[in-house]
């Protein structure tokens, strides 16, 4: 008999600087561990961003997606926090996301619309960042927490919810 498949929350935490946006992270997301069944994911983010120390840094969350990774749901979200000053001078280990970068790596694989897509982990990434530039649009609230920095970045990627597929 199969186990229950375990949830496992992911947050991609991005910050701004006049010189662009950044993965604070380095070169992933931050994964918790399974969710137990008296939590929920956005609390084990929350804890997750305590233990390491950077919570009061947090200007906005936002859940983007989620995604089956072998026997776990990934459920993902995007973090923006805030940065007065350089954000390597912050975090050391950041690494600069661009849309040279997005561009480089091009597309995902294409799938058939009755098959489940297969994400690489820069594509749930760009995806994120992609529903930041929606909300930029949308939402007043995450908008004006985002940051005027974070705002201008953002600006030429496309806004979007879905179509990081489409051909």
């Amino acid at each position: 008999m199969a186990n229950d498949m375990a949830v496992i929350p992911e947050v991609w935490p991005v910050a701004a600087d006049r010189v662009g946006i950044w993965l604070v992270s380095g070169d992933d997301a931050w994964r918790t561990l399974a969710v137990a069944s008296d939590s929920e994911p956005h609390f084990e983010i929350e804890l997750e961003l305590m233990a390491r120390g950077v919570r009061d840094r947090l200007a906005m969350m936002h859940s983007t997606s989620w995604r089956i990774d072998g026997p776990r749901l990934i459920v993902t979200y995007m973090a923006v926090f805030k940065a007065e000053d350089l954000v390597k001078g912050i975090w050391p280990g950041a690494r600069p996301v661009t849309a040279k970068l997005l561009d480089a790596v091009g597309k995902p694989p294409v799938h058939a619309p009755d098959e489940a897509p297969a994400p690489r982990y820069i594509d749930v990434l760009a995806h994120g960042l992609r529903h930041l530039r929606f909300l930029m649009d949308t939402d007043q609230a995450n908008a004006a927490a985002m940051g005027p920095l974070m705002r201008q970045h953002l600006e030429p990627l496309s806004p979007a919810l879905a179509g990081l597929y489409a051909a």
